[in-house]
Protein backbone atom coordinates (compact mmCIF):
# COMPACT_ATOMS: atom_id res chain seq x y z
CA UNK A 1 0.00 0.00 0.00
CA UNK A 2 1.47 3.60 -0.88
CA UNK A 3 1.44 6.07 1.20
CA UNK A 4 -0.27 9.15 -0.31
CA UNK A 5 1.41 12.14 -1.12
CA UNK A 6 1.36 14.90 1.06
CA UNK A 7 -1.15 17.91 0.26
CA UNK A 8 -0.53 21.56 0.16
CA UNK A 9 -1.28 23.46 3.69
CA UNK A 10 -3.06 26.34 1.79
CA UNK A 11 -6.25 25.58 -0.97
CA UNK A 12 -7.43 27.91 -3.82
CA UNK A 13 -10.58 29.29 -3.06
CA UNK A 14 -11.66 30.55 -6.53
CA UNK A 15 -14.31 33.54 -6.65
CA UNK A 16 -17.51 33.00 -8.25
CA UNK A 17 -17.71 36.76 -8.70
CA UNK A 18 -15.10 39.25 -9.00
CA UNK A 19 -14.26 41.28 -6.06
CA UNK A 20 -12.66 44.93 -7.39
CA UNK A 21 -9.06 46.13 -6.31
CA UNK A 22 -8.06 49.89 -6.25
CA UNK A 23 -4.73 51.32 -5.24
CA UNK A 24 -4.11 53.37 -3.24
CA UNK A 25 -4.66 56.37 -5.00
CA UNK A 26 -8.06 55.01 -6.13
CA UNK A 27 -6.85 53.90 -9.60
CA UNK A 28 -8.33 50.74 -10.54
CA UNK A 29 -6.06 47.77 -10.64
CA UNK A 30 -7.56 44.12 -11.35
CA UNK A 31 -9.88 41.87 -9.26
CA UNK A 32 -9.20 39.41 -6.56
CA UNK A 33 -9.45 35.89 -8.33
CA UNK A 34 -9.52 33.72 -5.27
CA UNK A 35 -7.97 33.38 -1.93
CA UNK A 36 -5.45 31.16 -0.43
CA UNK A 37 -7.57 29.23 2.72
CA UNK A 38 -5.51 27.46 5.46
CA UNK A 39 -6.88 23.59 5.20
CA UNK A 40 -7.06 23.09 8.72
CA UNK A 41 -8.19 26.58 10.31
CA UNK A 42 -10.48 27.38 7.62
CA UNK A 43 -8.80 31.54 7.85
CA UNK A 44 -7.73 32.93 4.43
CA UNK A 45 -3.90 33.97 4.52
CA UNK A 46 -3.63 35.74 0.87
CA UNK A 47 -5.82 37.16 -1.79
CA UNK A 48 -4.89 36.14 -4.97
CA UNK A 49 -4.65 39.25 -7.18
CA UNK A 50 -5.63 38.79 -11.26
CA UNK A 51 -4.20 41.77 -13.00
CA UNK A 52 -4.15 42.61 -17.22
CA UNK A 53 -5.20 40.67 -19.62
CA UNK A 54 -7.99 41.38 -22.24
CA UNK A 55 -11.02 39.23 -22.80
CA UNK A 56 -9.67 36.85 -19.96
CA UNK A 57 -6.13 36.16 -22.28
CA UNK A 58 -2.82 37.47 -20.66
CA UNK A 59 -3.52 37.79 -17.27
CA UNK A 60 -1.37 37.78 -14.41
CA UNK A 61 -1.89 36.66 -10.66
CA UNK A 62 -0.15 37.88 -7.75
CA UNK A 63 -0.43 36.45 -4.12
CA UNK A 64 -0.81 39.33 -1.27
CA UNK A 65 -1.08 38.60 2.16
CA UNK A 66 -3.75 40.15 3.71
CA UNK A 67 -1.99 42.82 5.81
CA UNK A 68 -1.18 44.23 2.25
CA UNK A 69 -5.50 44.99 2.33
CA UNK A 70 -7.93 47.16 3.00
CA UNK A 71 -11.44 46.49 2.32
CA UNK A 72 -13.44 49.88 1.95
CA UNK A 73 -17.47 49.34 2.53
CA UNK A 74 -18.80 52.44 0.78
CA UNK A 75 -17.05 51.68 -2.43
CA UNK A 76 -17.48 47.23 -2.08
CA UNK A 77 -13.78 46.82 -3.03
CA UNK A 78 -10.25 46.23 -2.01
CA UNK A 79 -7.53 48.82 -1.49
CA UNK A 80 -4.09 47.70 -2.14
CA UNK A 81 -1.99 49.47 0.47
CA UNK A 82 1.22 49.43 -1.49
CA UNK A 83 2.61 50.95 -4.65
CA UNK A 84 1.47 49.22 -8.09
CA UNK A 85 4.82 49.05 -9.22
CA UNK A 86 6.01 46.85 -5.98
CA UNK A 87 2.85 44.85 -6.72
CA UNK A 88 3.62 44.22 -10.36
CA UNK A 89 7.37 43.39 -9.59
CA UNK A 90 6.27 40.77 -7.03
CA UNK A 91 6.05 37.14 -6.86
CA UNK A 92 3.93 36.29 -9.88
CA UNK A 93 2.19 33.47 -12.64
CA UNK A 94 0.38 33.54 -15.91
CA UNK A 95 -0.59 30.02 -16.05
CA UNK A 96 0.61 27.44 -13.41
CA UNK A 97 -0.01 28.31 -9.93
CA UNK A 98 3.09 27.56 -7.87
CA UNK A 99 2.70 25.23 -5.15
CA UNK A 100 1.84 27.47 -1.86
CA UNK A 101 3.50 25.84 0.30
CA UNK A 102 5.28 27.55 3.67
CA UNK A 103 8.54 28.44 1.41
CA UNK A 104 6.54 30.16 -0.94
CA UNK A 105 4.90 31.98 1.50
CA UNK A 106 7.48 32.98 2.87
CA UNK A 107 9.11 34.30 0.05
CA UNK A 108 5.91 35.87 -0.65
CA UNK A 109 6.17 37.83 3.30
CA UNK A 110 10.09 38.72 2.29
CA UNK A 111 9.23 40.17 -1.16
CA UNK A 112 6.13 42.53 0.94
CA UNK A 113 8.40 42.76 4.03
CA UNK A 114 5.99 41.57 5.90
CA UNK A 115 5.45 39.08 8.80
CA UNK A 116 5.79 35.81 7.59
CA UNK A 117 2.76 33.28 8.65
CA UNK A 118 3.89 29.60 10.37
CA UNK A 119 1.25 27.79 8.55
CA UNK A 120 2.10 24.46 10.38
CA UNK A 121 0.84 26.02 13.34
CA UNK A 122 -2.70 26.53 12.16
Amino acid sequence: MADDAPTQILVQSNLAETMKVDSRDGDHLGAVHAFMVHKASGRATHAVLSLGGFLGMGKSFYPLPFALLQFDPVRDRYVVTIDRRLLEGGPSWANNAPVFDQAYADRVASYYQVRGENLAAE
